[in-house]
């Protein structure tokens, strides 16, 4: 149990890696764009190959549900961001809306399996990185503090791993929980990618963002492959 903590800690915890790089990289948009578009790269390959994969679909209608919630749960939540917040705020609730579930999974897996999915673990971490740096950029620029930016993704840190220790300890439960926590993530994580991480990459570096998108797709694709 205390091993599925530090893992959902450490691999939510790249999200203050991202921020203690948005000082370096602050005066470079071009930057923060690229790394944003190579982790949204991560974040496809991990739909595609860890949280909706063949298996999961065999479920039927509640991974279906499920999917659909996770979409309208950042749907909702980004349209009330917008009412007074900025679109770091709206990474943020990317975040947290898929951070939650994919700690989840991360707990769950190391349970049922004995090991962690390591495709997996560097898809999140990858992904993590430049969502803490573009989410930290943007709240700067919108004059949040930096400590309470600090709060913000190190609060986000610990209810992870909490969600990862969660998710080993039901493990044992018999029921579908880690497919259903998969699904919602992947829909949350595909509409934040539509709507925040995918337009901000392309405004900051322009088309080459493409090409990093399928970088971060690529590398992430090769360690599920390896795993």
């Amino acid at each position: 149990m205390t091993e599925a903590l530090l893992w959902g800690l450490l691999a939510a915890g790249s999200l203050l890696l991202g921020q203690a790089l948005a000082g370096p990289l602050a005066g470079s948009r071009r930057s923060v764009g690229l790394m944003m578009a190579f982790g949204g790269g991560t974040l496809i390959s991990a739909v595609g190959y860890e949280l909706i994969p063949e298996a999961n679909l065999d479920l039927g209608w509640e991974v279906g549900a499920a999917f659909l919630v996770g979409a309208l749960a950042y749907y909702v939540g980004a349209r009330l961001v917008d009412r007074g917040g900025s679109s770091g705020t709206a990474l943020f609730l990317g975040a947290l809306l898929d951070g939650i579930p994919e700690s989840f999974i991360l707990g769950l897996g190391l349970a049922l399996g004995g090991s962690i999915s390591l495709a997996f673990l560097a898809a999140v971490l990858l992904s993590n990185i430049p969502e803490g740096l573009a989410g930290t950029a943007d709240m700067r620029e919108s004059g949040v503090g930096e400590r309470r930016i600090t709060v913000m993704w190190g609060s986000l840190t610990v209810v992870c791993g909490l969600a990862s220790m969660a998710g080993y300890v039901v493990a044992d439960s018999g029921s579908h929980s880690g497919e259903i926590a998969s699904a919602f993530a992947g829909g949350a994580v595909l509409t934040m990618l539509a709507d925040s991480m995918v337009p901000e990459s392309y405004e900051r570096a322009g088309r080459l963002a493409g090409l990093f998108t399928v970088l971060g797709f690529l590398v992430a694709g090769i360690l599920s492959a390896a795993q």
